[in-house]
């Protein structure tokens, strides 16, 4: 059986509008000829191209054609196969909790990989190299977010208001986390400062 048969069998086992890329496939052939199959399905329509490297099987809907995978599990899907961790940018983690409702004009996140803009169905996703292991913790978590957007605001932003919305978005687990998280001295403390109804519902927690 040929290496597109093969691709097309597997693919069509994948749900619809998960994202996977071209990595899954290599066991099956070399990275030409896998490369290759996956394009000649996405022209016969089997497969559709969400990014370079990263494909899905589409879900159709009446209103908007193809639906596409959600961005981050795009994003994610990336970061998996080349082995880099990637964080919401502190932007956008501003605006998921609600301190801030300007939407950064361009999504951003951090990673442990290169520096580059990739091209995600008609958008540019830029990807923002940082060296520092603090503000990749808890990647794609709750806890993450919310160290992202601390670190994104500042010591001079971060105020009672702040930590009361990050507070208010997690749960008692999550929030504990957040505390036991590595983090410059100014961030613990602009926490610790901000917690006296969480540290009753913590001693609950136990």
């Amino acid at each position: 059986m040929s290496v597109t048969e093969n691709i097309r069998i597997i693919a069509r086992k994948v749900t619809k509008s998960k994202p996977f890329t071209n990595e899954r496939f290599l066991k099956l052939g070399s990275r030409a000829s896998v490369d290759k199959a996956l394009s000649r399905l996405v022209e016969e329509g089997v497969i559709e191209r969400a990014a370079p490297g990263v494909f899905f099987r589409p879900k159709k809907s009446r209103y908007v054609g193809s639906v596409m995978p959600g961005l981050p599990s795009i994003i994610e899907a990336i970061a998996k196969s080349n082995g880099e961790i990637v964080q919401v940018h502190g932007a956008e983690a501003v605006r998921q909790f609600k301190i801030s409702t300007q939407m950064p004009t361009k999504p951003i996140y951090y990673t442990s990989g290169s520096s580059r803009e990739i091209h995600v169905g008609k958008r540019k996703v830029k990807l923002m190299h940082t060296s520092n292991s603090r503000r990749l913790q808890h990647a794609g978590e709750k806890e993450g977010l919310a160290l992202s957007a601390l670190w994104y605001l500042g010591k001079k932003q971060v105020n009672t208001e702040t930590i009361h919305l990050i507070r208010s978005a997690m749960s008692v687990a999550e929030f504990k986390k957040l505390r036991d998280s590595d983090m410059p001295a100014w961030m613990a403390q602009a926490i610790n400062q901000n917690i006296d109804e969480a540290t009753v519902e913590e001693k609950k927690y136990g």
